[in-house]
């Protein structure tokens, strides 16, 4: 295992700290505030290793952007087609299910769900009452 640096710890610990699924930009405008001499580059560097050590997961581009998660644990992601915002699902094993792949080894499962979240949903329930008078 790679020891860390003070800088990688910065970095993870705003990561943690920011807790929503933070862009690279947003990590760096967070670390800035307190260690001004970090540059963006480091933050970037250090986040793309975390995500190979293992340290973090991405799930994926949003929005133009790859954004962090801190989450160890198995979870899944919804994205709202309305308001663009990412949420977190708690994980199900999927991996014991899938007996037609006896051949294959599965080393991550990555799953995205896409639709309305709670929010954007009571809205287009609030314009179809409202055009329904």
């Amino acid at each position: 295992m790679k020891r860390k640096t003070i800088q990688r710890q910065i970095i993870m610990d705003a990561v943690n700290s920011l807790a929503n699924h933070p862009t690279a930009e947003q990590v760096y405008l967070h670390v800035i505030k307190t260690h001004p001499t970090i540059s963006k580059a480091t933050v970037y560097r250090n986040l793309a290793t975390a995500v190979e050590d293992n340290e973090l997961s991405s799930p994926g581009i949003f929005n133009g952007a790859m954004l962090y998660d801190h989450k160890k644990n198995s979870h899944f992601h919804f994205v709202c087609d309305n308001c663009k915002k990412l949420f977190d699902v708690p994980g199900f094993e999927l991996k014991e299910n899938l007996s037609s792949l006896q051949n294959f080894t599965i080393n991550k499962v990555e799953l995205t769900f896409r639709g309305l979240c709670e929010d954007c949903g009571n809205l287009t329930d609030e314009k179809e009452k409202n055009n329904g008078k």
